[in-house]
């Protein structure tokens, strides 16, 4: 979220940038409604002083005034309610600013590739796809009875492959770049995806469960991201504890309202998947230097795991909403001889952290806070690949040294 003082001062300046984000700010619109709210609480401050010193006096004359400026700021109230909700619906739908170094551009066509790593494998077979590798062990039919489309039921050794990815992820993450491990809810509250960004804007993304008799709203977790960036809401925390790191193993929840009739075949786009995050928490002026650390965290799966990929930064266009800098990382399918995002790693700078009321004390200022999220990956994904780029031409896949141990010291599978 923006600073509303800052917008009001730099209005042109707000407004050519979010254009790059792919947001047409009316600036007559959020003027008008600034304007007329500042009005009405100033209209309200000064009825609520005169009642004020009417209260005081004796005089029972005074008495049916004071009731009738009573009912004007009721009045004053509700028009200043009603205002403030189409103001604020303004603020919290507008994106973050991306920084200048980023490549400005309406969608993935001007995100700028930044290097490659690892080598393409040349395979002696026509590769096969994840779903023709391991069709005894994908059950997509069962899955579209249990639950519909975008699910998918794992058996067998691909069960014990997620299982197994997932805990490699989590030792690498903890142990070598002392990320702290955090088991959270998966079902939060409208305050915490409204923290982290989810909401407003992106509601029909968003699995609500419906509760009866409950004033809140409650919903599943699209991404840990959402609870780990939470964990400092509403709170100051001491400079010497930063940087916070945090990393969780959560199923993640989307409705991908917006990719019908995108990657409909195997597990490259569902419902449901697990997700290994990475959340940061540090003093803002070291978001970027941060933000390469995450990356390379994030990286290093990839090269233990031996399997190509290449880093993209993310045009203005192609960001997240909450993002200010993202690289992407994308990894190598074979059976679509292209790559495909497995992970990305986004600065937020203060944005998420005015939203939630995060700030810590910096020289006897309270200051907000700066957030970083990043996939540490992906691992549906990451089990796509993984089978693609390891298979053999009996059908058979190998399994990577690293990750012998966690898979019962299996070879292939």
């Amino acid at each position: 979220m923006h600073n509303i003082k800052d917008l009001r001062k730099n209005l042109d300046y707000y407004k050519k940038k979010l254009l790059n984000r792919n947001y047409n700010l009316n600036i007559d619109e959020f003027v008008n409604l600034d304007k007329d709210n500042r009005n009405l609480i100033s209209k309200k401050e000064k009825l609520e002083q005169e009642k004020k010193i009417l209260s005081k006096s004796k005089n029972k004359a005074n008495f049916e005034k004071s009731k009738k400026i009573s009912e004007e700021i009721s009045r004053l109230n509700k028009d200043q309610a009603l205002n403030k909700k189409k103001l604020d619906f303004i603020l919290h739908t507008l994106p973050n600013l991306a920084l200048d170094d980023v490549p400005i551009g309406k969608d993935e066509k001007s995100n700028k590739l930044i290097k490659k790593f690892g080598k393409i494998r040349d395979f002696n077979f026509t590769p096969k796809s994840h779903v023709e590798i391991s069709s005894n062990e994908i059950d997509f039919e069962t899955s579209t009875k249990l639950s519909g489309s975008r699910f998918v039921v794992l058996k067998n050794k691909l069960a014990l492959l997620e299982r197994a990815l997932i805990n490699f992820m989590l030792d690498v993450h903890t142990i070598q770049y002392k990320y702290t491990e955090v088991s959270p809810p998966l079902i939060v509250n409208e305050d915490v995806m409204f923290g982290t960004g989810q909401l407003p804007k992106f509601e029909e993304d968003q699995f609500e469960i419906k509760f009866n008799n409950s004033d809140q709203r409650k919903f599943l977790i699209p991404t840990s991201e959402v609870v780990l960036t939470n964990l400092v809401r509403d709170s100051f925390t001491k400079k010497d504890d930063l940087p916070l790191r945090f990393v969780a193993s959560t199923p993640c929840f989307r409705r991908e309202a917006g990719s019908y009739g995108k990657d409909t075949k195997g597990m490259i786009r569902q419902h449901q998947f697990y997700k290994v995050e990475l959340v940061s928490v540090v003093e803002p002026k070291n978001c970027l230097i941060e933000l390469d650390r995450m990356l390379d965290c994030a990286k290093k799966i990839l090269d233990i795991l031996e399997i190509p990929y290449q880093i993209v930064l993310l045009s203005t266009g192609d960001m997240g909403f909450s993002a200010e800098k993202t690289y992407d990382i994308e990894v190598w399918i074979p059976s679509e001889n292209k790559y495909r995002e497995i992970s990305s790693c986004s600065s937020c700078g203060t944005f998420q952290a005015r939203r939630m009321g995060a700030k810590y004390k910096i020289n006897n200022n309270n200051e907000f806070l700066g957030t970083l999220n990043g996939s540490g990956l992906a691992v549906g994904r990451l089990i796509v690949a993984l089978l693609e780029n390891n298979q053999n031409e009996d059908g058979s896949v190998t399994i990577p040294d690293a990750l012998k141990k966690y898979m019962n010291n299996l070879d292939k599978i």
